[in-house]
């Protein structure tokens, strides 16, 4: 049998697997290596066991399965040939092992006869994203020396790992020529695979692997402890996890804290602007006990309340990495949020701190006076829900506009928000939201600031994808104006961290074929809106504001806000 018959007949069996394993959607880059991967791909695809989706940059192809893995809970497989294109994954791998989310990288390469001697596109692939994977496969060159039985145990061993323990599979693939002209028949008849025909004509895996069900225990002096005074921390939290969090910490009587990733409706709402008092800060210190569900917070003051607090800690997280960077003598619960909190039932108190909650509620009236009427960065992110779909999701980006809108705004209970803050960095976003829209299928709102959507702009021909009215709002402030928060010399920080470009995106919505809408207030947006929600196309509205507005309200509102004095 011919090397690209055996070579169609190896990626079918691995990709199969895949399949049988969850992975209902292929994202392939073009490439000749990859070519017995890609078209065993397509062959999946027609007999409708799994979507395939094609973009040519491999570096938002990346985060582009990110966002669809983030949205369906699923893993998803990524394919692309060998040299640099591989390498162009690493930004996506990164967020993916940092967050939690299932991907599995399949890279093609060149057979081992080819390293390290001057071939074309050969590059060191085994093992090249180091530590960031849960597991890597370097896989032989096809052979059938190797039982077929052999290659799906080793890669269903993987993905087990990963069902474990959240993130990345990579599987390294090399291919020797010829990569073409294989015969479907004889792919489909080979006798390497007689031995697991009756596994190819169901659809299970080899090796079943059930479930555990850990049972959570009550802490042994929960009675004590619920009688104390609490804060409770909500972070980035699935909406199955965020709900019920809310009114167990209002039976309690205790403080809830909230990030706007979390899904959870704040009680005691923009706490990124008034933990700035030191007067409510410090009283807040005196509780004795901390209780943190979910992880990764936006707000600069929430991370240093958690930094300064020395009492008892606990926190409930149900996967296995460290979410603690404050390194606390602490408890921890492996648990699911809903499921803890079904384990310790609260007790009906009266708030044992009322500061909090008279100066959020100074807040809310405070920052709608400082943002004013204007269409701008910071009355956008106040009043975020009013251009939300009721049946959207919303997406956000890094820098200052997240920062944002976790201090000032409030959102409903459960309002699907994704962001990419395992890294946090701005590569990729744009990537991210049109997978999470392709995942979702429902109306995506993304808010993306201008060097964001500038480093990310070849993924805008993936929105060809998405299928329901989708809003991106660019922010343009000309520049990086998050760094208008460091202390650096203005001349300095204007060359070497802002770096305005003095551009706007209308040609590049005209070169991508979207609709484009530059309103200026907040009358014309929702004109601008009317029409975008009826289309189900991609619309790109560009929000552009004063370089340093958004930045100088923030700072304003916190600054004033540290020196209030409650009662005022």
């Amino acid at each position: 049998m011919s090397v690209s018959v055996f070579n169609r007949v190896w990626s079918k069996v691995l990709l199969e697997t895949l399949v049988r394993q969850g992975v209902q959607h292929f994202c392939i880059a073009p490439g000749s290596r990859s070519t017995p991967l890609t078209l065993e791909a397509v062959a999946l695809q027609n007999a409708s066991k799994a979507r395939c989706y094609a973009h040519f940059d491999e570096r938002g192809l990346g985060f582009f399965a990110l966002g669809i893995a983030k949205s369906v809970q699923q893993p998803v497989a990524v394919i692309v040939t060998s040299g640099t294109a591989a390498a162009e994954l690493y930004p996506a791998i990164i967020e993916a092992r940092q967050s939690g989310v299932n991907l599995i990288v399949l890279t093609a390469d060149r057979p081992p006869e080819l390293w390290e001697c001057g071939a074309n596109q050969a590059i060191q692939q085994q093992n090249m994203f180091a530590d960031y994977p849960v597991a890597a496969i370097n896989l032989p060159k096809p052979a059938t020396d190797y039982a077929a039985q052999w290659l799906i145990a080793t890669v269903e061993q993987a993905c087990f790992k990963q069902r474990q323990c959240p993130g990345v599979v990579h599987i390294n693939v090399p291919f020797a020529e010829p990569l073409y002209d294989a015969d479907p028949a004889q792919i489909d008849n080979h006798p390497w695979l007689a031995s697991i025909q009756r596994w190819l004509s169901q659809n299970k895996p080899w090796q079943q692997h059930p479930e555990a069900q850990q049972e959570v225990l009550m802490h042994e002096h929960w009675d004590n402890w619920r009688t104390k005074r609490g804060v409770i921390v909500a972070g980035q939290l699935s909406p199955e996890q965020a709900m019920g969090i809310n009114s167990w910490a209002n039976t309690m009587g205790w403080i809830l804290l909230t990030d706007i990733q979390s899904g959870v409706e704040p009680t005691t709402p923009y706490a990124d602007i008034w933990l700035a008092n030191q007067t409510v800060r410090q009283k807040l210190l005196q509780a004795d006990i901390v209780i943190q569900f979910g992880s990764r917070f936006i707000s600069k003051r929430i991370n240093q309340f958690l930094n300064e607090f020395n009492g008892e800690f606990w926190v409930v997280e149900a996967g296995q990495n460290d979410v603690d960077p404050y390194h606390h003598n602490l408890t921890r619960f492996n648990a699911k949020a809903h499921h803890w909190l079904r384990a310790h039932p609260p007790l009906r108190q009266k708030p044992w701190l009322l500061e909090p909650l008279a100066l959020s509620k100074f807040c809310a009236g405070f920052i709608e006076q400082q943002v004013g009427g204007n269409l701008n960065e910071a009355s956008l992110a106040h009043h975020i829900e009013r251009v939300l779909p009721y049946n959207g999701i919303l997406f956000l980006g890094n820098s200052l506009f997240v920062r944002l809108v976790d201090a000032l705004t409030k959102l409903p209970e459960g309002y699907p928000i994704y962001t990419n803050r395992g890294a946090s960095g701005i590569d990729g976003l744009l990537a991210t939201a049109a997978g999470i829209a392709v995942g979702r299928d429902q109306p995506l709102v993304a808010m993306i600031g201008d060097t964001s959507t500038l480093y990310d702009l070849n993924s805008f021909a993936l929105f060809k994808n998405v299928n329901q009215p989708t809003i991106i709002f660019v922010i343009n402030n000309n520049g990086g104006a998050i760094f208008d928060m460091l202390p650096v010399d203005e001349e300095v920080k204007e060359q070497f961290y802002r770096l305005p470009h003095n551009s706007d995106f209308s040609q590049v919505a005209a070169m991508f074929d979207l609709k484009y809408a530059h309103p200026y207030t907040w009358a014309d947006l929702s004109s601008v809106l009317k029409q975008a929600y009826a289309r189900r196309k991609t619309t790109l509205i560009e929000i552009k504001t004063n370089p340093s507005d958004g930045s100088a309200t923030y700072k304003r509102l916190i600054e004033q806000i540290s020196h209030a004095v409650i009662g005022e």
